[in-house]
């Protein structure tokens, strides 16, 4: 016949288990240390402080339109990236600065291309720069 367990042994192995599984999870998840990319990329935009930023954004009508123009051209094209759809794009007397990350040369120069149709090509500021996907 099997003995009983004391109560203090069961919560013992209790403990063990609780104490195990917390672990398991715990080595799963990403390491804090590990290089993952920021979802605000807004600390490596200009800090020279000497080009235009989203908050400088003028309210003019014909600003908000050429904006409102390019970001419906970008987010309507399926075929870029979350990091594309998500550019920062900023009017100020008709001209335009584009500035964000981008995952290729062919999404910077898809935006790029978006945004001189609408605005000009002698109107565009280009500040975008290009952050591939790492492939692990």
């Amino acid at each position: 016949m099997m003995k009983a367990l004391s109560s203090s042994t069961v919560r013992i192995i209790a403990l063990a288990s609780l104490l195990l599984t917390t672990a398991i999870i715990f080595a799963q998840e990403p390491s804090a240390q590990q290089a993952t990319p920021a979802a605000d990329n807004s600390k490596v935009n200009d800090q020279s402080g000497t080009q235009p930023t989203a908050d400088q954004q003028k309210n003019g009508q014909s600003d908000l339109e050429l904006t409102r123009q390019i970001r419906r051209s970008i987010v309507q094209d399926a075929s870029l990236s979350t990091y594309a759809h998500n550019v920062k794009v900023i009017s100020q007397d008709g001209k335009v600065t584009l500035q964000g990350p981008v995952r290729s040369e062919a999404e910077k120069q898809a935006i790029e291309a978006k945004a001189s149709a609408v605005a000009g090509k002698d109107n565009v500021v280009s500040e975008l720069t290009i952050v591939p996907t790492n492939n692990k």
